[in-house]
């Protein structure tokens, strides 16, 4: 994302008409009634990824204890719903909301005892879990530091879960986290990325990054030497989530809600609930774009600094530098935020994501007035055009994303780096850079 104004005639991806995953426009009632009213159920609805999240969330609250998860087939276009028990009532009133209905064993209340049990006795840095709907189990995930005691520990923890409950993989890497970002920005000697324009609750304009960003400096700036642009207001990490929100030291920046991509700018309309299954897309100033789809929510993941809980899951890769940018959909609904994860876009590996809806919700920030603080009279692209490669602020391509990858176990020999650098001057930062293995690249 820019927080600079955007030529008009900029190729811009229009968001189109996209449901929100929270907003009322599909309501189980209605959906209910687009069916046949025979007893039995009806064929499945062909559903959009934005609204399958929403369609889920009802359906939870229709089925009450009989509902386990839920995840969407991209491919067949589908709502996947679990449900614990035979109970034909129930199965019937989910496919007649056009669901899909997958008889599972583990209960929701079954894997949340789970998850707390692996919160007590497995709590260990470079150890991450969440629920696969896809399998109706805990994945518990842990990195090449999980060694010697600490293994047996961990798989002690999850034998005790009893057979079924949850599954152990082996991760390339580390889960640590990483800054730099949508736009390149700089703090403290260290680069993060720029996720989401916002506009504070004061109607002030801001941006949304990642919160072991905000708490490594308390100013950012576009370019590695100039001057700060914002200041972090409010930020949490290790904790509740991973998010930070930065205020513009100018009322009058004006920050549109795109994401630019480096080749065109995607215009960003809502933020939207994350649906397992679901299709996404990051952006950082380290890799560029790359894409992939959601694995996970409400995943636990231990990083050396601390415990974070509530984020999102996924197999979309990214390396150090790519902290805090935006994780996204082609039409136009702000993901996530990136946090961390493990391996690089060589090996593959897993990434987390901030949810920005909570972060929103938190500070009290929204999406969509790109324009708030605004210079009066002021016309896009009088004069102001990104000329000579300085698209994105300081010379730098939009980027976000966190140390992600693939989502792949270990098999053989870990590789790092080589991969090749997609954003002009990144490169030249990178290469200055030194990483600590703290998660931040130091700038020296």
């Amino acid at each position: 994302m820019s927080h600079k104004r955007i030529p008009k005639r900029k190729a811009v991806i229009a968001a189109g008409s996209v449901v929100a995953l929270g907003a009322a426009a599909l309501i189980l009632p209605n959906a209910m009634a687009s069916q046949t009213d025979a007893t039995e159920g009806a064929a499945p609805r062909t559903v959009k990824a934005a609204e399958a999240s929403d369609l889920a969330s009802q359906l939870a609250e229709l089925l009450g204890e009989a509902y386990a998860g839920a995840y969407y087939d991209s491919g067949k276009q589908q709502l996947i719903i679990n449900v614990v028990g035979d109970d034909n009532n129930i199965i019937v009133q989910a496919e007649e909301a056009g669901a899909v209905v997958q008889q599972v064993d583990n209960s929701t209340k079954e894997l949340t005892a789970a998850s707390q049990t692996l919160k007590a006795d497995a709590t260990i840095p470079g150890t991450s879990w969440a629920v696969d709907p896809r399998t109706n189990k805990i994945q518990v995930t842990a990195d090449s530091t999980v060694t010697g005691a600490k293994w047996d520990q961990l798989e002690s923890t999850v034998n005790t879960l009893g057979s079924g409950m949850a599954t152990i993989k082996k991760s390339a890497g580390t889960f640590k986290t990483f800054v730099e970002g949508g736009d390149a920005i700089f703090g403290g000697g260290a680069r993060c990325s720029l996720g989401f324009n916002v506009v504070a609750d004061d109607g002030s304009p801001a941006f949304l990054t990642a919160g072991h960003c905000g708490v490594a400096a308390a100013q950012w700036s576009d370019s590695e030497a100039g001057a700060p642009i914002g200041t972090v207001e409010a930020a949490t990490f290790p904790g509740d989530g991973d998010f930070a929100l930065v205020k513009y030291d100018d009322p009058a920046t004006e920050a549109p809600s795109t994401v630019n991509t480096g080749q065109q700018s995607v215009e960003i309309t809502q933020a939207a609930e994350a649906a397992v299954g679901q299709a996404v897309i990051r952006m950082g100033s380290t890799t560029g774009l790359n894409d992939g789809e959601v694995t996970g929510l409400n995943a636990t993941v231990n990083y050396p600094e601390g415990t974070v809980t509530g984020l999102i899951q996924t197999n979309v890769c990214a390396e150090p530098g790519d902290s805090g940018g935006s994780l996204f959909t082609a039409d136009g609904s702000a993901i996530g935020l990136t946090s961390g994860g493990s391996g690089d876009c060589t090996v593959g590996g897993e990434t987390f994501f901030q949810p920005v809806t909570t972060a929103l919700a938190a500070v009290g920030a929204t999406l969509g007035a790109g324009d708030a603080g605004a210079g009066a009279g002021e016309e896009a692209g009088a004069g102001e055009e990104a000329g000579a490669g300085e698209e994105a602020g300081a010379g730098e391509e939009a980027g976000a994303g966190g140390d992600a990858v693939g989502g792949e176990e270990v098999g053989g020999e870990e590789q790092v780096g080589g991969v090749e650098d997609q954003n002009g001057q990144v490169e030249d930062q990178n290469g200055d850079g030194v990483d600590d293995e703290s998660g931040l690249t130091n700038n020296q």
